[in-house]
């Protein structure tokens, strides 16, 4: 009889402590008070109880108590930094992000052909970001030029400031410039340093948007330095006209354009213009290192997002007016005798 009752109350007493168990799990780790996504700020310094006061205050969990018993199973810390708590959060998991600094990040997305004026535009634009791009006493980042710039995706802490996105693609760019001197090889002739590079990648990056194309081009704009021939690249005079901007908003590319004096037209100057007029993507770069081995010295646009490649200029005055056949059927009503 004895040993019948203390089968009972010992299952009793496990019973009480699976129920107890269970209400805890549920307490900690399912049960939420997070109907919405919410943005939460720890500061550097803030301790775990005035952090579970705040959360509890903000409704973010259902006790501060909680938090806290959950966040002294994890480790008993909280990380500094700007979170971003997703509906239906529990308090385990919250307690998880704070220990671990899952902090709240922002994907920016910088493409390649773009100028230094149109990335800081661009990051003027993402409204998780911090400060402006404006020049301050941050001179490395003040100081940044055309080229200098490597496009890419970037993942920051929500709140980083803009200049700190600036020196964290220049870093990259910085790196990749490395990586090809400690290589020792010569550019292409008549190439001679990573600025020669660079500058060249930025007119192939402007003139065509695939990477397939980019060697080709490559070797018309080499083949044209290594005959004296001047490159008369669009792209560079574009970037004269804008100041430095490299887009014309719309506006057509006429042939009084051609003329403007600046050392960026390389319709009026040989060789290549002084610096880079865009920042550059690694198949670019990679072209003007190995270009393909051609002997074209022309190409214009084919209507379909590509180019027409020609060796001599007669062939090369037949594609240029196939396109403006082109041109004039998807625009009858534009004028294109300027242009």
């Amino acid at each position: 009889m004895r040993r019948r009752k203390k089968k009972i109350f010992t299952r009793y007493i496990f019973g009480i402590a699976g129920i107890m168990f269970a209400v805890i799990c549920y307490a900690l780790c399912i049960r939420s008070t997070v109907r919405e996504s919410v943005q939460f700020n720890i500061n550097s310094g803030d301790t775990v109880t005035s952090v579970a006061k705040r959360l509890d205050s903000k409704k973010i969990v259902f006790s501060d108590m909680a938090f806290k018993f959950a966040i002294r199973i994890r480790g008993g810390r909280v990380q500094s930094g700007e979170y971003e708590i997703p509906a239906g959060a529990s308090a385990w998991k919250i307690a998880g992000m704070f220990a671990r600094g899952k902090i709240a990040t922002v994907k920016i997305v910088i493409p390649e052909g773009l100028t230094i004026l149109q990335i800081k535009d661009l990051l003027r634009g993402y409204k998780a970001l911090s400060g402006d791009v404006d020049c301050n006493d941050w001179r490395v980042v003040c100081d940044i030029a055309d080229g200098d710039i490597f496009p890419d995706t970037y993942f920051v802490a929500r709140g980083t400031s803009r200049l700190a996105v600036l020196d964290l693609a220049r870093k990259k760019m910085e790196e990749t410039k490395n990586k090809w001197l400690r290589t020792r090889r010569n550019p292409p002739a008549p190439l001679t340093g990573w600025n020669d590079v660079i500058t060249l990648a930025s007119i192939v990056q402007r003139e065509t948007p695939r990477a397939s194309e980019m060697k080709i081009v490559a070797s018309v704009y080499l083949n044209r330095l290594r005959r004296g021939m001047r490159l008369q690249a669009d792209p560079t005079v574009i970037y004269a006209l804008t100041d430095g901007y490299g887009d014309m908003k719309g506006a057509p590319l006429l042939r009084g354009h051609l003329k403007i004096d600046s050392p960026y037209n390389t319709y009026r100057n040989n060789g290549l213009p002084p610096t880079p007029i865009a920042n550059v993507g690694a198949h670019a770069i990679r072209a003007v290192l190995e270009p393909a081995d051609t002997k074209y010295l022309y190409f214009v646009a084919d209507g379909r997002g590509g180019h027409k490649f020609s060796t001599d200029y007669d062939t090369h005055l037949k594609n240029h007016a196939d396109w403006r056949e082109i041109k004039k059927l998807k625009n009858p009503e534009l004028n294109f005798d300027n242009q």
